[in-house]
């Protein structure tokens, strides 16, 4: 596949800093499950819950993307009505779990895959359960289908604790990873373990990233800090909607604090 080196630029992406931050939910891991101590992180959701939560976007007048196309459709003036989803770590159940249901309610979402551990399983995780990896083979796929790669880093690691050349290699070497995979430079990025400081945002700016994902990352917060929503199992119609007014709330504190 010829290497396509092409990536948006940022200040096509989005707006600029002191604009408000888009809605951006986080998922993990789509699986059956039925103890809780099944998923001691919480970062699992049932098949049958994503699709309720993906219904309940739509009853809103919601309707789930790419942080890609969310970021160019606010460029853009186009942005009402979406909201970005993404996928952490790259599992292979969002292929098999997540991505029918995308499909089936006409969303796109943004995988971010860690290059590093291609086909094995999440060892981060040291409470478990194991859960497989995708391989070279299923990251390509998922692309096929028209969703967004990004990088989650090399080996997700916490990236405050790393030395300069190893961030180097967690940011530029899984950028190039991920080029060779795809054909295309991944856009995005998503800090493991929602872990960043100035050091760190400063060298995924550079690195040549269009835009990264953290959780909740207070005064950093921009278009290389982006806070986002944990989505869980437990999340009906009431905390999502309590989810998405928090949202709001934090966001006029953080214009506040700009």
């Amino acid at each position: 596949m010829p290497a396509d080196t092409r990536t948006a630029p940022a200040a096509t992406m989005a707006p600029s800093r002191r604009t408000a931050s888009p809605w951006v939910l986080m998922y993990h891991s789509v699986a059956e499950f039925t103890d809780p101590a099944e998923d001691p992180y919480g970062i699992t959701v049932t098949p049958a819950a994503l699709e309720a939560q993906l219904l309940w976007l739509r009853s809103r007048g919601l309707r789930g993307v790419s942080v890609g196309e969310l970021l160019r459709a606010r460029a853009a003036g186009r942005a009402a009505g979406l909201v970005g989803l993404t996928f952490d770590d790259g599992y292979t159940d969002y292929l098999t779990r997540a991505l029918p249901l995308l499909r089936r309610h006409d969303c796109t979402s943004t995988l971010f895959v860690l290059p590093g551990r291609l086909g094995v399983d999440n060892v981060w995780d040291p409470l478990g359960p194991r859960k497989s990896l995708l391989t070279a083979e299923g990251i390509r796929e998922v692309a096929a289908a028209g969703q967004e790669i990004g990088s989650h880093g090399l080996l997700h690691q916490d990236l405050t604790a790393t030395a300069d050349d190893v961030l180097q290699q967690e940011l530029r070497g899984s950028r190039e990873l991920i080029r060779e995979l795809t054909g295309t430079l991944p856009e995005g990025f998503c800090y493991p373990y929602g872990h960043l400081d100035a050091r760190v945002v400063d060298a995924t700016r550079a690195a040549g990233y269009g835009y990264a994902c953290a959780i909740d990352p207070g005064r950093l917060a921009g278009l290389h800090a982006l806070p986002r929503t944990h989505v869980s199992q437990a999340d009906g119609p009431g905390r999502l909607r309590i989810k998405q007014l928090r949202h709001r709330v934090q966001e006029l504190r953080r214009a506040v604090q700009r």
